[in-house]
């Protein structure tokens, strides 16, 4: 059980700096690996084609770790999961700097993908105990903080990709400063006891109110996977930007990802949450849909704002109404709803890049651009 109140002795917006300060992390490493795939795509002379089959090897990992994750946290508690994965998530990106073959690749992969998803219900296990202690939703301003990482680290990638860096002095530098702020913060965790009973059973079927918020984040989350591993290539290949503005795309989405995410919470209190699904479904089309059929550089620009806009408060809106839900644990919402989601991820690079080998990557992002349409319907069957 995650204690309460004056129990855990720290006021509580000690525990919420720190539980924010692990989404940072989380976001630092993954969009540190994601600014440089056109690096390492370039460097073992992947097609498009294999690239996405490679990028399965990532969400692969985290499916097979969505079990797993959820037994953990019972019975260690978030806290020391959360810890003990990233110090093994920032070791493992360190390892793909070091890569220079595709079966090494693809092994390392798998295991980053593996060690994020722990990462990731850890995390949000500590978010729901934070917002406990504050009795409202901050779930939002959490996956805020990870995408404003994510835009960081995506304008440090981009630096170094201009600046001529390879890809293993860059993860090694990124990899030292987690270690640095995760020893910095590891004391003001938000205390969780492990529950013995619980994690008997690694997969909780969902509910249908758990299973339609699972749908709509695997429609989000697949629209997700093409900005963070496919933007880089579109911008280079499709929109033919110069190497300094490679990265441009995914630093535009993840900026705006990030400034949603600090808005969701008010915009859902003040429009309702099916009125919030709608308008960002709407805008992950139109954004895609510019990038597509206007490929120059403002034009992919702006089209990768309203995409990353639109994504901003599907993920997190979701998961905080899974962690509310009134017949399974959090951890197990979380964890159920994680599963369905993440089979986006596991979907979405393979299949974007398959269709550019058959087709052209522009097909392939008018292909998500109608999944982003997806969560605008689902989302009008929500409760306002």
């Amino acid at each position: 059980m995650i204690l309460q109140g004056t129990e855990t002795g720290y006021p509580r917006h000690v525990h919420r700096m720190a539980a924010g300060a692990l989404f940072f992390l989380q976001g630092v490493c993954f969009a540190s690996w994601a600014s440089r795939i056109p690096s390492i795509q370039q460097r073992l002379g992947l097609s498009e084609a294999a690239l996405g089959l490679v990028l399965l090897a990532l969400p692969a990992g985290s499916m097979a770790a969505l079990p797993a994750a959820g037994w953990w946290v019972s019975r260690k508690g978030s806290a020391l999961v959360a810890l003990t994965a990233l110090v093994v998530y920032a070791a493992g990106l360190v390892g793909l700097g070091f890569v220079g073959s595709l079966p090494v690749l693809l092994g390392v992969l798998f295991v980053f993908g593996f060690t994020g998803n722990v990462v990731n219900i850890s995390v949000n296990t500590q978010a729901v105990g934070v917002e406990a202690l504050y009795g409202r939703s901050v779930m939002a301003s959490f996956h805020g903080l990870w995408s404003l990482a994510g835009f960081v680290a995506a304008g440090i990638g981009a630096g170094m990709i201009g600046a001529g860096v390879a890809p293993l002095p860059h993860f090694l530098g990124m990899g030292l400063f987690m270690l640095a702020v995760l020893a910095a913060c590891s004391r003001f965790l938000l205390a969780d006891a492990p529950d013995e009973g619980a994690g008997q059973r690694v997969f909780v079927m969902p509910d249908r109110e758990l299973l339609g918020l699972g749908v709509m984040a695997f429609c989000c989350m697949i629209c997700e996977g093409a900005m963070f591993d496919w933007s880089g290539v579109y911008f280079a290949r499709v929109v033919g930007a110069e190497p300094d503005w490679v990265g441009a795309g995914y630093a535009a989405f993840m900026a705006m990802m990030a400034s949603g995410r600090f808005l969701a919470d008010e915009l859902t209190r003040r429009f309702g949450l099916r009125r919030v699904f709608q308008t960002s479904g709407v805008l992950i089309a139109l954004g895609l849909a510019l990038a597509v059929l206007l490929p120059r550089l403002p034009t992919a620009l702006a089209g990768f704002m309203l995409v990353g806009l639109g994504v901003s408060s599907v993920v997190p809106l979701v998961y905080g109404a899974a962690g509310r839900s009134r017949t399974m644990s959090p951890g197990a919402a979380l964890a159920a709803v994680s599963s369905i989601g993440f089979l986006g991820f596991l979907v979405g690079p393979p299949l974007i890049g398959l269709v550019a080998g058959v087709a052209t990557l522009r097909g392939s992002f008018t292909l998500i651009a109608m999944l982003g349409l997806g969560v605008a319907v689902l989302g009008s069957r929500r409760p306002a």
